[in-house]
């Protein structure tokens, strides 16, 4: 890719296009919408696509409200919410930058370290599948992600890191396959088992991942839900390995 970091600061088209899904994060919208902003100002070729993903709280009317005719800031509506995963592939279709992507709107993780990422994938050629790597989180996420980790590792035969951290973002040319990926969380394995299938290389950025400011998980409110998420993941790999195994 033939461009410098200086270029993207003029008014060209979107070179990384974000999306957030939004599902029930009133409280967090307007801190979301701040950060959005203060980034596409210092960085106007960042595009950020929000989604709400069938919210039943105001979270619609609030995102609606505050990126009105907003340059830089879009929003796509899921009428009902079918899942994580869809709410993403949904956004991912107004996305128009060169990198494409996701990461979170429950403010664990800052919007702000898009702009880390978009350093780095200015330096390389287009090939990159790039991921955050989360620190300060509590010791047993950490043990639940390594174990993960390295079941997938072992399943798919090519070494997966901290498959679900955030920011997620890639090369265009992986987006077709991206979506045809799954409605659940299972998502974010998808992408990165799809992304070593094409070869592309996996660079990471570190990232804080602090305190939930609003809201609960979806998954890691307890003992049973992490345990129901883990039995869908570990059912969707094996049915995501067993057509080819082996990562070439």
């Amino acid at each position: 890719m033939d461009f410098k970091l200086s270029d993207l600061l003029q008014p060209q088209e979107a070179l990384v296009s974000v999306v957030v899904p939004c599902y029930n994060e009133q409280g967090n919208i307007e801190t979301l919408i701040q950060e959005a902003l203060e980034v596409v100002t210092r960085r106007p070729r960042i595009e950020f696509i929000f989604v709400d993903n069938g919210s039943t709280d105001g979270t619609r009317g609030l995102l609606e409200a505050l990126t009105y005719k907003t340059a830089g800031l879009k929003v796509s509506v899921v009428e009902r919410n079918q899942g994580y995963g869809f709410g993403i592939r949904s956004g991912l279709k107004a996305a128009s930058g060169k990198f494409v992507g996701w990461t979170h709107a429950d403010r664990q993780t800052k919007l702000t370290d898009v702009e880390v990422a978009l350093e780095i994938l200015a330096k390389n050629q287009e090939r990159i599948f790039l991921k955050g790597r989360r620190s300060g989180r509590p010791l047993s996420d950490k043990i639940f992600t390594l174990g993960m980790s390295l079941f997938e590792s072992i399943l798919f035969r090519t070494k997966l890191g901290d498959i679900n951290a955030q920011p997620t973002l890639f090369a265009r040319e992986l987006l077709a396959e991206v979506l045809e990926g799954p409605d659940d969380f299972s998502l974010d394995l998808y992408a990165y088992v799809a992304a070593k299938r094409f070869g592309m290389k996996v660079l990471r950025i570190p990232v804080t991942f602090g305190p939930r400011f609003y809201g609960e998980s979806k998954w890691n409110i307890s003992a049973k839900e992490r345990w129901k998420f883990i039995r869908r993941t570990v059912a969707f790999s094996v049915r995501l390995a067993l057509p080819r195994r082996g990562i070439s």
